[in-house]
């Protein structure tokens, strides 16, 4: 599963809140829903945040396999 966690990390870091994101970085407010849900999104919506947060996809998205049997 793809964990949003280390986007969170990074707006802390930052100062950025969901404000910056919706206003600023011009992330669709369902696409901020989606991020906080856990759901999937575009890769243009990490390349907006990536501009945005001037951070790599490291800092915004990370890989957690699956437990066996899930």
């Amino acid at each position: 599963m793809i964990s949003y966690a280390p986007l969170w990390r990074t707006m802390e870091k930052q100062g950025a809140t969901s404000y910056t994101l919706i206003y600023k970085g011009e992330i669709a407010s369902a696409t901020y829903k989606r991020l906080k849900d856990g759901e999937s999104v575009s890769s243009n919506t990490f390349d907006a945040l990536c501009k945005l947060l001037n951070c790599t996809l490291s800092d915004i998205a990370e890989y957690i396999p699956d437990e066996p049997g899930e």
